[in-house]
């Protein structure tokens, strides 16, 4: 196998089970709706369940995000050659953000809900596969405006 594959795959394993142990933990140690203060009215493990989207958009619209997650894979199942012959940049951002909605997959299939528990007041409560998605979503981003850049 290409260490370009085995580091996509690397990467999204490892990110998801990050995310997973999390949660768990999160779970079993918490109380729905607790909330332990680590820096006072700045940041706090607040645990809840998400039925929506972030900032709450389409809440309870739960197979809908299923099917955005099942289309993400089927994309990178079509484009993987590329994706894993591209550059660092895209192989990460595209690892992060399959393995965050795997992660919050998993949960919205069984739970009905994602679990969130980074809370720093002034943004809504998030997760570490909220944090794959973005940072993949980036990564991404970046990489589409600077390869059109380049081939100009």
């Amino acid at each position: 196998m290409k260490r370009e594959l085995i580091l996509f795959y690397l990467i999204a394993i490892i990110w998801l089970l990050f995310d997973q142990v999390s949660k768990y933990y999160v779970m079993n140690h918490f109380v729905l709706g607790e909330s332990l203060p680590v820096i006072q009215n700045v940041f706090h493990f607040t645990y809840i369940i998400n039925h929506g989207a972030a900032f709450g958009m389409l809440t309870n619209q739960r197979w809908f995000f299923l099917a955005v997650a099942l289309v993400l894979i089927i994309v990178y199942g079509i484009y993987r050659k590329q994706v894993n012959n591209g550059p660092l940049i895209l192989r990460v951002g595209s690892a992060l953000l399959i393995s965050g909605a795997i992660g919050n997959g998993i949960d919205r299939y069984i739970l009905h809900g994602v679990v969130d528990f980074f809370d720093f007041r002034i943004w809504p409560i998030f997760n570490i596969a909220d944090i794959g998605i973005c940072i993949g979503v980036v990564c991404i981003i970046y990489y589409l405006l600077t390869s059109k850049h380049e081939e100009k």
